[in-house]
């Protein structure tokens, strides 16, 4: 860009004369014209980004609520994990540990721990919807697990307590796993492998390779050790409180296993194997409560870890065909 032609009247010729401008004149007209456009067009840009983009500022703090909401969405999903485990929990303190104690069940509503009244959470309303509906949920989620926590810790002391005070009948309900190996087949209508159709299956199959240990699984007495149709050799052990336990499928007795002897929990009775009417080898086993068939995965919480016990329920659940 040039200075454009610039001019003044001289009187003395009574005509127009233009003006000459030296190099340096010249060369400060254009920086300046180019600077000045340099500072309208930043200024422009700064109030395009700030209005539409966002200030580096805004963009730094946008970026970073994508974050946390994607932390929370996490958390969220941790949460529901969190929330059916303790569920799980809750169902084996109902069916198993105060059922076998004899005490009174705690319902689903006490220990959901709801709370009434109007919403606790209504200082999350300022953000968006989206952002104040995943605060307001984990928020509300967090307190619900807190009271259901402090709600089942109470009832572990509940039964602490009343375990103290029945520690013989403790001893003598069957409380661990009758065998090392996993399960394979639980309780309920299944399959049956060689009469190929469903029908009640009683107990639970656990893998065991013919000559495995099998264990009693609470103090008792022997009340039948031999061969019984379909289940093949057998031992039935009665605990007394109303409990008997029954070992199917098995290849031999331990020593001095016969009617009326004596056992306790841990002890060996009988080999496994694939007597009777079975697909192959496992041991076949039963809880028994007041006469009636009752699922043994409740009782098996004397030697199990909650990741095996939760690994058993869902195989349980899940196999719909038994070995027997």
């Amino acid at each position: 860009m040039s200075l454009k032609n610039h001019y003044y009247y001289d009187e003395a010729k009574c005509e127009f004369v233009p003006i000459k401008y030296n190099r340096i004149e010249q060369v400060i007209y254009n920086l300046s014209i180019w600077i000045l456009s340099g500072v309208v067009l930043t200024g422009i840009g700064i109030i395009l980004l700030a209005n539409y983009i966002g200030t580096p500022a805004e963009l730094a703090l946008k970026a970073e609520n994508e974050a946390l909401y994607s932390q929370l969405e996490t958390t969220r999903t941790a949460l529901v994990d969190l929330d059916e485990q303790i569920s799980s929990i809750a169902e084996k303190d109902n069916e198993v540990y105060r059922s076998v104690l004899g005490m009174e069940r705690i319902s689903y509503e006490e220990r959901q721990a709801g709370v009434g009244g109007s919403d606790p959470y209504d200082e999350f309303d300022v953000y968006s919807e989206s952002t104040a509906e995943l605060l307001k949920w984990t928020a509300s989620k967090v307190d619900n697990l807190e009271r259901r926590i402090s709600i089942q810790q109470l009832s572990f002391e509940e039964i602490k307590n009343q375990y103290n005070i029945n520690k013989e009948k403790m001893s003598h309900i069957p409380a661990i796993k009758p065998t090392a190996g996993i399960l394979l087949s639980g309780f309920g209508m299944r399959n049956h492998p060689i009469l190929k159709y469903k029908r009640p299956h009683n107990g639970l199959d656990f893998r065991a390779d013919i000559g495995d240990q099998v264990l009693a699984t609470g103090n008792g007495t022997i009340k039948y050790a031999g061969p019984q149709s379909t289940l093949g050799k057998i031992v039935i052990i009665d605990h007394g409180f109303g409990f008997q336990t029954l070992y199917a499928h098995l290849s031999g007795f331990a020593k001095g296993i016969k009617y009326g002897a004596k056992v306790e929990r841990g002890q060996l009775i009988a080999m496994a194997g694939d007597s009777g009417l079975s697909e192959g080898p496992h041991l076949h086993y039963e809880v028994h409560y007041r006469n009636r068939a009752v699922d043994p995965i409740y009782y098996l919480f004397a030697d199990t870890s909650p990741e095996e016990y939760a690994m058993f329920k869902e195989i349980s659940e899940n196999n719909k065909n038994s070995l027997d």
